[in-house]
């Protein structure tokens, strides 16, 4: 096990970061391409919230929801082909971040009840599959709610300190990157796939809805101490192979309002996070353009080997995902030819090649 990398931190260090510290916002459309070696010890921990994308497995220990993902095939390419409950063959993009980083190879789930103390001191995910900004996504499916992952961030605070300090615990608090990944399930379960709800929203107004949630979510992880705050816009959410299924036509072509209301709800979300960081002192609030690097993908995917863009590995690929994508689901024999691994989320692979993009882009303002 890894020694904690803030205690090869000195005084004067902390001194000069503090010192250092600016309130500084970078829009999703800023593109950073300085590339530099990583200091690994300004960065004690990774803590991540949000959906399956950054879920290495916390709702494996919720008893009553589907949203899991902790059975074959997924995990088909992890470690000894292990099912962790991450929606992925492989690693998901917390795993290459804090490795990237130089934090740790793995993030592991806050709830895994393996859990090793000494890993609370590198980070955890907090985040939970199918949850998103609104709190009525995360009660759709019965997983962990924002509400409930700041709850478990709190308890992991008092375990920290319990172990450190306070002290200790203020540093890490301040020094380490958070990683905010939601708003996709909002828009394509809650929005698109709950007929009520646009009974009471237009697109306009629902967007607006989640976008107040996010900022809303993302002041608390202030208080709380977060400083260095990364939050992703929302993918080409239309053309993920389930929503090109579900209302991109008979040619399962990009569903259209899919990617408008995505699109509004991106320009929203960089606004507003524009807004936090000159609001809020000393913070780092950077929106992470994962939009442009994923249509990027979709569009040019041969360029990166990909031959496969609007179908999953599993299955038939047009909406297998969770527990349709099961051991009795056939699976692609390349998977590196495949962009996405089921209906809903990218392959190992494809997260690679994301978190790459995104450490070449932001680099400079992990540190």
């Amino acid at each position: 096990m890894k020694a904690p990398l803030y205690s090869t931190v000195t005084c004067c260090v902390r001194c000069l970061l503090i010192l250092l510290s600016l309130c500084r916002i970078r829009p999703c459309s800023t593109v950073d391409t300085e590339k530099k070696v990583l200091p690994k010890e300004n960065i004690p921990a990774l803590l991540a919230f949000g959906d399956s994308i950054v879920d290495p497995g916390n709702n494996n220990e919720i008893l009553l929801t589907l949203i899991k993902a902790n059975f074959p095939p997924y995990g088909k390419d992890f470690e000894d082909g292990k099912a962790t409950g991450r929606f992925s063959n492989g690693r998901i993009p917390t795993d290459f971040l804090a490795d990237a980083l130089g934090v740790k190879k793995l993030l592991p789930a806050y709830l895994d009840p393996d859990l090793q103390e000494e890993e609370l001191l590198t980070g955890v995910s907090f985040a939970s599959s199918a949850c998103g900004f609104d709190p009525l996504t995360s009660r759709i499916f019965n997983v962990k709610s924002m509400k409930d992952q700041l709850n478990m961030f709190k308890e992991y605070t008092a375990k920290v300190k319990a172990m450190v300090g306070e002290q200790q615990t203020n540093f890490i608090l301040g020094n380490s990157v958070y990683v905010v990944v939601a708003g996709t399930d909002d828009i394509a379960n809650t929005y698109f796939s709950t007929p009520f709800i646009r009974d009471d929203y237009d697109v306009d107004s629902y967007t607006n809805l989640v976008r107040n949630s996010a900022s809303s979510f993302i002041e608390k992880l202030y208080k709380f101490g977060a400083r260095k705050i990364f939050v992703s816009n929302a993918p080409p959410l239309g053309c993920i192979p389930s929503q090109r299924t579900l209302g991109g036509g008979p040619n399962r072509e990009c569903a259209e309002d899919r990617e408008k209301a995505t699109q509004l709800f991106n320009n929203k979300l960089a606004v507003e996070l524009e807004a936090l960081g000159h609001r809020l002192p000393d913070s780092e609030i950077v929106c992470m353009d994962i939009y442009s690097i994923f249509l990027d993908l979709i569009e040019n995917g041969i360029n990166y080997g990909f031959e496969v863009v609007d179908k999953g590995c599993c299955g038939s690929g047009v909406i297998e995902v969770a527990v349709f994508c099961n051991l009795f689901s056939t699976t692609c024999e390349d998977r590196a030819k495949y962009l996405f691994w089921d209906s809903y989320h990218p392959s190992e692979k494809a997260y690679k090649i994301i978190v790459d993009q995104i450490v070449e882009k932001y680099m400079k303002h992990f540190f």
